[in-house]
């Protein structure tokens, strides 16, 4: 392959569900500005971690800091590489059509929940959080019968729209966009859990140099506004 044909590869990422939305949008940013193609495919974040570690060939991962480390420990991905994206919070939706419940206080939201036909959850890191929460609450077992967890890679949005979860719960990103639902916002600060996303370059990368000038943009403060827009705080 020739240096100009390189230069023209397509820069290759995975990622979890959470940044699928705001990375297209900075992808397709970051090839009007520079001409370089971005192709990041979003997947479960379980999946996308072990994609990773079976070294299929990737430039790039985006995932949160606590599965990236777990990477960095495996050799899978340069550790000196790492940037912090962003962050996001839990949300919690209805359906459009369902009555707004109280989640403004900690007892207002655990009263929610046990008033929930259904709760939903994901698998990733706001799942694990609602989980220990609950067994906090002293309420898990009370409440496992009503506990919808979502397939790997279907936002929980998406079970709430179609009336299969009452109250769903994920990362703010995931939800901002999906159609049908209500946010009805942020979990109270004294139960909030944020979730803090990072990128780095991977071991096999093919084009190391071309994917640590695109870290630098996802990074940059040009990259914050799509951030916002898609529910996540720059970092």
């Amino acid at each position: 392959m020739s240096n100009l044909q390189a230069k023209r590869a397509p820069i290759t990422g995975i990622s979890s569900m959470a940044t699928r939305q705001v990375l297209a949008e900075l992808a397709a940013s970051y090839g009007r500005r520079t001409g370089q193609a971005v192709a990041i495919e979003s997947v479960g974040g379980v999946d996308a971690a072990r994609r990773v570690e079976n070294n299929e060939v990737f430039d790039i991962v985006i995932l949160a800091s606590d599965a990236m480390e777990r990477l960095v420990a495996a050799g899978c991905v340069d550790g000196a590489s790492r940037v912090v994206l962003a962050r996001s919070g839990i949300a919690v939706a209805v359906a459009a059509r369902d009555t707004h419940p109280d989640i403004a206080s900690e007892a207002a939201l655990r009263d929610a929940i046990l008033g929930a036909r259904s709760v939903g959850y994901s698998t990733g890191p706001s799942g694990t959080h609602l989980l220990k929460l609950f067994e906090r609450w002293g309420i898990a077992g009370r409440i496992a019968p009503r506990i919808v967890k979502a397939p790997p890679g279907v936002p929980v949005g998406t079970l709430v729209a179609r009336g299969e979860v009452a109250l769903g719960f994920q990362q703010m990103s995931e939800l901002i966009h999906v159609p049908g639902i209500d946010v009805l916002g942020e979990l109270p600060s004294a139960v909030q859990s944020t979730t803090t996303f990072t990128a780095a370059i991977c071991t096999v990368s093919r084009q190391p140099e071309a994917a640590q000038a695109l870290l630098a943009f996802l990074a940059s403060r040009d990259a914050g506004g799509a951030k916002l827009q898609n529910g996540m705080s720059p970092a």
